[in-house]
């Protein structure tokens, strides 16, 4: 049986993380990107086969490619693509870019909503896509495109999800460039306050977490899905010069809390937290990442509180739901107790 051939254009967080998640399906993998040291990085890394010297050295011959550069570098590609292979790409919008990609044969428009707010092929992970949902794009696209697409997708852990360009670019404009953006405000409000920024604590870093993320790559996701994304935040603005009219008129929003409350229940967790005790005593940190490593997790944060003296402590891994189990049972075999 021959061994399956896809070029990966753009070795990023998403793009290197693609290629480890090819290579472990069982697919050789070839890659270019404009920028030579994440090339490197990416073979260094185990993301690639081999490195091209050019997008279409890496795309000749190929039975998939990949675009995974920013945007408007999609667009830009796939004016020029001539292929007959299965054509795929992973950025965060996608009417402009399907737009771009009709006169291919076989293009599917796809969206992966799994990342870290770490960016570059250094902080990539073949384990990153497990669990998450992948937008598919099924609207003008061949069935039998679609369903290949989909198979792709499972054999990374990942739940497709179809949608049409449309959908996709007003639910993200919620769930995924709104939250960028507060999540930047939050910090610039914090900012003009002195003493306010000392006290943050989980609950702000929680919320602002998404903020860490690559500024430049924001800027261009968040023009080239502008309609929707200013939409979404005059209405949220809105939302809000109501929550402070009733707060002003001291009419109780308990109503409102409690239907947020029931709602953000309906969600499965994004992150289990796993809770470690460790000892004052040389070495603790070495075996937990020993239990790391042996348990192939992609650990999404974690916080360390220390005893009441400074020695020891507890540290807080959280990872995936479905990476959970695998994480405890590699600490126990470390030998450390895991807290409740």
């Amino acid at each position: 049986m021959s061994t399956r051939s896809a070029a990966l254009i753009g070795t990023g967080l998403i793009g290197a993380s693609m290629g480890l998640a090819l290579r472990t399906a069982g697919w050789t993998v070839s890659g270019w990107d404009p920028d030579p040291a994440a090339l490197a990085t990416a073979v260094a890394g185990g993301a690639l086969d081999s490195a091209a010297s050019s997008a279409e050295h890496a795309i000749e011959g190929a039975e998939l490619v990949v675009l995974a550069g920013p945007p408007r570098a999609v667009i830009q590609t796939l004016a020029d693509l001539e292929t007959e292979a299965l054509v795929i790409d992973v950025a965060g919008v996608k009417e402009p870019i399907c737009r771009a990609g009709a006169h291919l044969a076989h293009f599917v428009g796809t969206h992966p909503m799994a990342g870290r707010e770490q960016s570059g092929p250094g902080a990539a992970s073949g384990s990153l896509f497990r669990g998450a949902s992948w937008v598919i794009v099924d609207d003008t696209v061949a069935a039998e495109d679609v369903v290949a697409v989909e198979e792709l997708v499972t054999s990374f852990g990942a739940n497709p999800v179809r949608m049409t360009a449309a959908e996709h670019d007003l639910a993200v404009a919620i769930v995924s460039h709104l939250p960028q953006v507060l999540a930047a405000t939050l910090l610039g409000e914090a900012e003009r306050h002195d003493e306010a920024l000392p006290l943050a604590s989980g609950s702000f870093r929680d919320l602002t977490r998404v903020a860490l993320s690559d500024p430049v790559m924001w800027t261009e996701l968040l023009g080239e899905n502008r309609g929707a994304v200013v939409s979404e935040l005059r209405s949220f603005s809105a939302r809000l010069d109501s929550i402070a009219d009733d707060v002003e008129a001291e009419i109780s929003v308990e109503a409102f809390l409690s239907r947020s409350r029931d709602l953000r229940r309906t969600l499965a967790p994004p992150v289990m937290a796993v809770r470690v005790i460790l000892e004052d005593q040389p070495g603790e940190l070495a075996a937990v990442g020993r239990a790391l490593a042996e348990s192939s997790v992609d650990v999404r944060d974690l916080q360390l509180r220390h005893g009441p003296q400074g020695g020891g402590g507890v540290l807080t891994l959280s990872v995936r739901p479905g990476e959970a189990e695998a994480l405890r049972a590699a600490l126990t075999t470390e030998g450390f107790t895991l807290a409740e």
